[in-house]
């Protein structure tokens, strides 16, 4: 099994921006831990990965924080994940 190459939304990069800048050495650890688990196995791992449904139909959600959460999608063919949001909670309106 190869690795996955991580392509990170610039709504992504806002979010992990934003996560550094709150200085929160946890949330930074564990973003970094989900992160290296997305390039070997995004689908198993830390964060309760969870397939998505409805809207987010294709999507993944793994918990960084009781409020955030990171949401990517996992491109088999071009063996990328894409990360498309790591702030908030699907749910959010």
């Amino acid at each position: 099994m190869g690795m996955y190459k991580i392509d990170i939304s610039l709504k992504a990069k806002k979010h992990l921006e934003a996560h550094k800048k709150s200085g929160n050495k946890v949330v930074m650890e564990r973003i970094d831990r989900i992160m290296k688990e997305l390039m070997l196995h995004p689908e198993t791992g830390i964060g309760n990965p969870k397939k998505l449904k409805h809207e987010y139909s294709g999507f993944w959600s793994r918990e960084i924080d009781k409020k955030n959460r990171m949401r990517y999608q996992i491109l088999e063919k071009k063996v990328i994940v894409q990360v498309v949001s790591a702030m908030g909670h699907y749910d959010d309106k």
